[in-house]
């Protein structure tokens, strides 16, 4: 006998991942050059300097057994503190380095908060977050025993809709989850909406009498462009929950490290932070890799070079919108949001296909109607994709 939940999960992947899968066929069949893949978040930009050097002195001068042996559960202590340093001189906030957990990544940090906020009882939990969300957020939730519904966004800029996630808490809601800059949107969120939001969440607590925990999913934080500001959510807001990862800010997506941040402002902070410990040891997300670990302390504050995706995102947004597109303007992370040029997403993506050109539609995202391109790529091959969507767009009659 197995699961046939974690079977479905198994045997039916991530559009995403699905596509990029399709890419690297492709790319054996028909050669690199030809494919023009804008399927999944993967960095192209190299890790900052210091990275390098960090890796190359820890092995060269740090005792072996040290460096690749186990760290504490939660991570190393001089790591959490350097974490929550950071944090406190950057944002202001009085972190606790004991309220810092070491990740696999953003997926981990996710997984293990959202499963340590469901309670064990008979009662029925919800989650709620803002469509279009990252697509796993609903893996993690159903996972956990809970509910997943969403919230609308405003159709033009993609900011939360409050008033609509006023109609959708109920006292089952146990936290939000928000993700600013937004994957696939890039939309950032507002201080007046996070404000409005931080109100919205504290008068449901008082009115349901239990805390509703704010999730922010952080992968895409440093990744702006322009004066987008985005809000540390603890500021605003006391039952606060940071998921980070280190992934697209330091271009090290295969080494899947980050962290979770417990607020100390949470009224029952310890008992939340060692129900965050309980939920990483029951799932076996402990000891988060040692040497990153170690290489990440030292790294804290830097990034590797955005200016390449803004000038990626000004290229391609602005070649599309004159092939004739409807391109939502992003202020952060790297993604375009296009609207697709016929009503059914996923037949479009299927047709771009024909042309080597790899998108996911939204479905995967929770709205109809739009495509996500990544274009944390080359600019090379940005630049050879071109006259693919502009013959694209005429084989719709447009340009």
């Amino acid at each position: 006998m197995i699961s046939e939940k974690m079977y479905s999960l198994g045997a039916s992947p991530s559009k995403i991942r699905d596509i990029f899968e399709y890419g690297k066929k492709k790319k054996a069949e028909l050669g690199e050059e030809n494919v023009y893949d804008f399927s999944i978040g993967n960095p192209s930009v190299s890790p900052p300097d210091q990275v390098m050097k960090e890796i190359e002195d820890l092995v060269k001068n740090s005792d072996t057994v040290e460096l690749f042996g186990y760290t504490s559960g939660p991570g190393d202590m001089k790591v959490r503190e350097a974490i929550s340093d950071y944090i406190n001189r950057t944002h202001g906030t009085d972190l606790d380095a004991g309220h810092i957990y070491m990740t696999c990544g953003a997926a981990a940090s996710l997984t293990i908060t959202i499963k340590a906020l469901t309670p064990d009882s008979e009662e029925k939990n919800e989650f709620i977050t803002f469509a279009p969300y990252f697509p796993e957020y609903k893996v993690f939730v159903e996972n956990a025993g809970a509910d997943f519904i969403t919230a609308r966004s405003d159709s033009e800029t993609f900011q939360p809709d409050i008033d609509d996630l006023e109609k959708k808490l109920t006292p089952y809601t146990r936290g939000i989850i928000i993700n600013s800059p937004n994957n696939p949107t890039g939309a950032v969120i507002t201080k007046e909406n996070i404000e409005k939001l931080s109100a919205l969440l504290k008068k449901k607590e008082a009115e349901y009498g239990h805390e509703i925990y704010l999730i922010s999913d952080e992968p895409y934080r440093e990744l702006v462009y322009g004066d987008a500001e985005v809000v540390y959510p603890m500021n605003c807001y006391d039952d606060t929950i940071v998921c980070y990862s280190y992934s697209k800010s330091l271009s090290l997506p295969g080494e899947r490290i980050g962290y979770i941040a417990v607020s100390n402002r949470i009224a029952k902070d310890n008992e939340t932070y060692l129900s965050i410990c309980g939920a990483g040891r029951s799932m076996g997300y402990v000891c988060a890799p040692s040497l990153i670990q170690k290489v990440i302390a030292k790294c804290q504050g830097l990034t590797s070079d955005i200016s390449v995706y803004k000038k990626n995102r000004d290229i391609l947004a602005g070649a599309l919108r004159e092939y004739g597109y409807y391109v939502v303007q992003p202020d952060g992370a790297f993604y375009l949001f296009v609207r697709s040029l016929e009503s059914d997403a996923n037949a479009f993506a299927e047709k771009a296909k024909g042309y080597n050109i790899l998108f996911v539609p939204s479905d995967s995202f929770g709205v109809t109607g739009y495509v996500r391109i990544s274009y944390c790529v080359s600019q090379e091959m940005i630049e050879r994709s071109l006259p693919a969507f502009k013959e694209l767009a005429k084989s719709y009659g447009i340009g």
